[in-house]
């Protein structure tokens, strides 16, 4: 890959950008949604002991894991696999997972919008049952008799509960939803409109790659947290709101023999961070190479289950006070998914003073948690596919143009009368297993079949820090055996899909688990490619097919650089290192101040190529007492300017300082320098 190749995918403007998109990307919609119900369903506080657990030992390792891929080898999800070419079809799940699932996801994000627009009027249009939309079974709640109602309501059939003002302003007007998948009906347009105003916004703020988004996510990424901080004031002001907080995180703690909570704290830690996905890897391969991943990869996560566990505190405490508006126990208002904040938090909303503006805030929050995910997924199919076809980046904008109206065309299916019932399917099976099994992919990839020790090497390398041995134990033992554990649990605790009742024909789970297995089969499919396409014995062809192929880093500078390292012997290394720290002790004892010259290098000798150094001549020297190329592996940032000093990472106290007439263009480099 030729140089300018590489400066032409770009780069994040700073690392604010990078962590301001991966905490949009990590949080999102479900923090909001699905956490606090889950925390309150299995054990409240108590649930906090798997969830952290398995947050340490699954999803910071994963986190950090990806991270350090995609800035390593700077590319994405698909040419990442050129550290075990054989898997190389796991990247092609992602894509094709990513497309399935965008595509359905900006509906969701579409709901928001049209919510906010009904928003603005005198009055929240679900506040009472006196609106056409509404049937002899909508119940306003307040009254004894409503509240005897709505507590036996779970006992009757589908077809003769009573919904509240909210529920049917949400399945009537909203959604307009027909009576089953069977029944699509025809498009709902406001839903359309809304749909198509989304994917209009998400393409101005892509147009540009990682240079708009990383502008964009200054306010998408940030404001959300504003609204929460707005919100949580508000709620904890309310009256039951104490009650509420209390039902959210009173542990119970005798839950935490039962699987299931441990196999929800895992899913929920796994699809809240967002690995599998292709969106950390190709965020971290904008990233400047000598940035320190470790940190991202700890802070990030942390900040993410924070804000959930933050969120839990704004949904409980405004059903709280739900709860005492009404008289029903808080059990039987908490729910989760769309449920929660579609119908049950708008519910509550419409009972505060000035419910206008508290709807306002909560579905702008909710539209912008939404929109960050999708800048990182689109971006991710994407980068993917120009880094195979590098010579499109040219029609970058076009290609983003195209991509973004073939999902938008896939999405309108969505919008029709039975649409909702097309994206609960879709959201329940086309991502629930196969992100799981990407996952597990590149773990065998990274610790199995390169080898956790090299990649141990390559990080400390890029981000001159050594790794410590948990992270060594969590990738090659931990995070694998964790990752299983999902993915197993996941198919035996998986239950056919059904959404407000309504049960789904038997063609239905067929198509559902068609769009699982549609992302699943590239990963075997390329493998068989591949082997197909390599020559030799079955052996040879499996063994050339695992060993990494053009790995290293894109930046040539770096790959020189991570070559030599590889062969370096760290025993040499420190003998060579002592051996300078004395010379230059004695240099100053000798003469009382640093000397010119007291170490000399060596014959240049041709290790580098010119093309390699247009700049600065074709060779550079070899030193004889430290070893190895000249600049190894000094700070990249001190290489453009001549003269520049520039630091021995390895030992601080030892400094090379270059004056700009060492410098030979078109011969061998620099052939002085002052320790």
């Amino acid at each position: 890959m030729s140089p300018g190749t590489v400066k032409a995918r770009g780069s994040w403007a700073s690392k604010t950008e990078f962590i301001l998109s991966c905490m949009g990307y990590a949080i999102g919609i479900g923090n909001v949604w699905r956490f606090p119900y889950l925390c309150y369903r299995n054990g409240g506080g108590a649930f906090l002991v798997p969830y952290l657990l398995m947050l340490v030992l699954c999803g910071i390792p994963l986190f950090f894991l990806e991270v350090s891929l995609g800035q390593f080898a700077g590319t994405g999800c698909i040419t990442v696999f050129k550290i075990a070419p054989l898997l190389k079809g796991a990247g092609m799940a992602i894509v094709v997972i990513n497309f399935i699932c965008t595509s359905y996801y900006n509906v969701i994000i579409s709901y928001p919008i049209l919510f906010l627009w009904k928003s603005l009027q005198a009055q929240l249009p679900w506040e009472n049952c006196q609106n056409p939309w509404n049937t002899p079974r909508c119940v306003e709640l307040g009254g004894p008799e409503q509240l005897h109602m709505m507590m036996n309501n779970s006992l009757l059939s589908v077809s003769e509960r009573l919904r509240t003002p909210a529920d049917e302003f949400f399945h009537n007007e909203i959604l307009q939803i027909s009576d089953g998948i069977g029944s699509p009906g025809g498009i709902v347009w406001p839903l359309f409109v809304c749909n198509l105003l989304a994917w209009i916004v998400i393409y101005c703020c892509i147009i540009n790659g990682v240079e708009s988004v990383g502008k964009v996510v200054y306010f998408t990424a940030t404001f959300p947290f504003v609204i929460l901080a707005v919100l949580f004031v508000r709620g904890i002001t309310l009256p039951g709101a104490a009650e509420g907080i209390r039902f959210y995180i009173m542990p119970q703690w005798s839950l935490l023999t039962d699987l299931r909570v441990w196999a929800d704290a895992a899913v929920q830690i796994f699809f809240s961070l967002g690995p599998g996905w292709g969106g950390i890897i190709n965020m971290a391969s904008y990233n400047q190479f000598k940035n320190n991943a470790k940190f991202d990869a700890l802070l990030i996560p942390v900040v993410n289950c924070g804000t959930s566990i933050f969120a839990g505190f704004v949904v409980f405490s405004v059903l709280g006070y739900m709860s005492h508006q009404t008289g029903l126990p808080v059990s039987a208002v908490a729910t989760g998914g769309p449920g929660l904040a579609f119908v049950t938090y708008p519910e509550a909303v419409g009972m505060l003073p000035f419910p206008q503006l508290w709807a306002s805030l909560f579905f702008v929050m909710l539209f912008l948690l939404g929109v960050d995910s999708m800048f990182v997924q689109i971006e991710a199919i994407i980068s993917s596919v120009l880094d195979v076809y590098p010579r499109l980046r040219t029609h970058k904008r076009w290609i983003t143009l195209g991509t973004c109206f073939a999902m938008f065309l896939v999405s309108i299916s969505c919008t029709t009368h039975g649409g909702m019932y097309l994206l609960q399917l879709m959201d329940w099976y086309s991502a629930a297993i196969s992100v799981i099994l990407v996952c597990i992919v590149e773990v065998v990839a990274v610790s199995w079949i390169y080898g956790v020790r090299n990649f141990v090497r390559d990080i400390e390398f890029m981000i001159g820090r050594s790794i410590e041995r948990y992270w060594i134990v969590s990738w090659k033992i931990v995070t694998p055996l964790v990752l299983t554990f999902i993915f197993f649990t996941t198919i035996v605790y998986n239950t056919e899909v059904t959404y407000n009742g309504v049960r789904y024909p038997r063609w239905a789970i067929i198509l559902g688990w068609a769009s699982c297995f549609a992302s699943m089969i590239c990963i075997p499919g390329y493998a068989i490619y591949e082997l197909a396409r390599t020559r030799g014995t079955i052996t040879e062809r499996v063994r050339k097919s695992l060993t990494a192929n053009d790995w290293g880093p894109a930046d040539i500078l770096q790959r020189t650089l991570w070559k030599s390292h590889k062969h370096c012997k760290p025993t040499v290394f420190t003998m060579k290192f002592i051996i300078a720290v004395l010379a230059l002790a004695l240099a100053v004892a000798v003469n009382g101040s640093y000397l010119p010259s007291v170490v000399s290098y060596s014959a240049a000798v041709p290790a580098v190529s010119s093309s390699v150094w247009p700049a600065y001549g074709g060779l550079y020297g070899k030193s004889a007492v430290l070893g190895g190329y000249a600049g190894y592996p000094g700070t990249y940032g001190s290489w453009p300017v001549y003269g520049k000093t520039w630091g021995y990472q390895a030992a601080p106290v030892v400094t090379k300082v270059v004056d700009n007439g060492a410098w030979n263009y078109g011969g061998y480099g620099y052939n002085k320098y002052w320790l």
